[in-house]
This record gives C-alpha cells, sequence and structure tokens, in this order.
C-alpha cells in the first residue's frame, strides 16, 4: 500500500510540476528576451522533461502493477484516448524543446536567444496546446477510474 501511495503521489507532483513549467515558459517567452529569462525557459523545459519521462513511468506502474491491473485499463476506450493525448502532447512538446537547446551557444556566452516575434507565438502556441492536452488527461484519468466510457 505504501509503494502504490508513494508512486500515486509522484505521478501527481509531476502533473503539477509539468503545469508549472509549462506556465513558466509560455509567461516567460516573449520578444527581446533577456539571458536570465532565456536560462528561466530553458531550465522550466528541463523540468518539464524530466516531469514527463516521470509521469510515463508512474503511469506504467500504475498500470502494470498497481490501481486496478492493466486487464481493467487496456480494455477501456477512454484509456486509449487518453495515452493517445498523453502522446500527442509529447510529441508537440519536442519543437519547443529543441528551439530552447539551440539556445544554449548563446546563452552560455552571456547573450540573449536570438527568437522572432513569430517564432516567440508559435511556442506559445504549442505550449498553449500542450496545456489543454494535459489539463483533459485527468479529466479522463478520473472518468476511467470510474468506468465511464463517453458512449465509446
Amino acid at each position: 500500500m505504501l509503494v502504490n501511495a508513494i508512486v500515486a503521489y509522484l505521478h501527481y507532483l509531476s502533473l503539477a510540476i509539468i503545469f508549472g513549467s509549462l506556465c513558466t515558459e509560455l509567461f516567460t517567452l516573449k520578444p527581446d528576451l533577456t539571458n536570465k529569462e532565456g536560462w528561466r525557459v530553458l531550465i522550466a523545459d528541463s523540468a518539464y522533461g524530466i516531469a514527463g519521462v516521470t509521469v510515463l513511468i508512474t503511469g506504467v506502474l500504475r498500470v502494470l502493477y498497481l490501481e486496478k491491473g492493466a486487464a481493467y485499463y487496456t480494455h477501456q476506450p477512454v484509456f486509449w484516448l487518453k495515452i493517445s493525448i498523453f502522446i500527442l502532447v509529447g510529441l508537440l512538446s519536442l519543437y519547443p524543446t529543441f528551439s530552447f537547446l539551440m539556445w544554449i551557444k548563446n546563452l552560455r556566452n552571456q547573450n540573449s536567444p536570438e527568437v522572432s516575434p513569430e517564432k516567440i507565438n508559435l511556442l506559445k502556441t504549442i505550449i498553449r496546446l500542450e496545456l489543454v492536452g494535459f489539463s483533459v488527461i485527468p479529466l479522463f484519468a478520473s472518468m476511467m477510474a470510474r468506468g465511464i466510457r463517453l458512449g465509446l
């Protein structure tokens, strides 16, 4: 029972870190970023990546070994919808992550990242989509745990 509680806690804590990291990125990104703001975005994205991997690992542990068992989850369409959204959000996150990684050389040289206003807008749109995705995943998890099927 203690292991189950700890894994669930890490799962939920990681979701909170994901939201905090994405909000930090969203509210920090702007044209004419300073060096300090560039590092803030890069660090937030690193925390987001670590938390995303932690959500994945703890989620797999919960499905396979804890909670109600894999048979319960894998026969529910809502489970697959939730997993699909997680994968989609993960794929969406690659563009901002690679964009932020391109800033490292400038940041290490104490320069500001060079980012066009158009790219800032694109990055912010992607981050908003990620936030929407991570907002509906817990709803689907809650529905799934209660056997709600969305008419599927």
